[in-house]
């Protein structure tokens, strides 16, 4: 889903961009790396590969930790080794949700699931694998180019009248499409480090699905959930509001905007 922007993004500023798929590049397989490094000599890695199903990892924790951890890391390493730098995607995931301001960029990780744990190895190892590394922590995406929360309350609310959503979650909904062009941003620049890049403002699940209904222009009940009455396998955040401590912070367009943009480019690509 990101990737999908990340290309875009790259491309209308004019960078040559080689996408690899999974198929074509198996991050986690050093020589695959060392091959591809050496056939395309990039200046920058976005690496856009992730483990992305957090219930999931749950259930497979290794599986996650080799693809967002060592497989980062090894990326990491192979661009390094030709003086490229790495951009590496990070969540909200890894901070444990029980501050109540938000997060910035020098505040202690402390993942409190699988998936946030694999998220923060990943950080830690490519920071230590790369010196010219960009750490991107952003939430809560929604882009064209996959499965995300905008596109399942638009199939609920065209199937039932009602929709139950947490209340009591607290996040930065993200589009990709802005959150790529932040990255291509930061990624011509040597500002090395961590970044939190978000749509600006927050909002709760509910409040987030509310606004998907109302832009949509679509007629369902949302009714309010605890995180307990919804029982899901991973523990989740209960407020993982990023913010922002760096003079040189990327900031982006009110997250409501960025809906719209979305659901206007959705209705274009039918």
């Amino acid at each position: 889903m990101l990737a999908e922007d990340v290309i875009g993004a790259a491309q209308r500023r004019g960078h040559e961009v080689t996408a690899l798929s999974r198929r074509e590049l198996d991050i986690t397989d050093p020589t695959a790396i060392d091959d591809a490094i050496a056939d395309f000599r990039p200046e920058a890695v976005i690496n856009c590969a992730a483990w992305s199903n957090v219930d999931g990892a749950e259930d497979d924790e290794r599986g996650a930790m080799a693809i967002n951890d060592t497989g980062a890391a090894l990326l990491a390493a192979g661009a390094a080794r030709i003086g490229a730098s790495v951009l590496y995607p990070s969540s909200d995931y890894v901070f444990d949700g029980t501050k109540t301001s938000p997060y910035l960029e020098d505040d202690m990780p402390a993942p409190i699931g699988a998936y946030g744990r694999s998220k923060l190895g990943g950080e830690v190892s490519v920071a230590a694998a790369n010196a010219k590394h960009f750490i991107v922590r952003s939430s809560w995406l929604f882009g064209l180019g996959g499965k995300n929360f905008v596109e399942t309350m638009l199939r609920i609310g065209g199937e039932q009248e009602e929709v139950l959503v947490v209340s009591d979650q607290h996040g930065c909904p993200t589009s990709c499409a802005d959150l790529a062009d932040g990255m291509l941003e930061l990624v011509g620049t040597d500002r090395y480090g961590i970044h939190h890049i978000v749509g600006e403002g927050r909002c709760s699940w509910f409040d987030f699905a509310t606004e998907i209904f109302d832009q949509a222009g679509v007629e369902v009940r949302v009714m309010s959930a605890t995180t307990e009455m919804m029982a899901r396998k991973a523990p989740r955040p209960a407020y993982s509001v990023l913010g922002h401590g760096r003079d040189d912070a990327i900031l982006l367009q009110p997250w409501q905007l960025a809906l719209r943009r979305y659901l206007d480019d959705r209705q274009l690509r039918g």
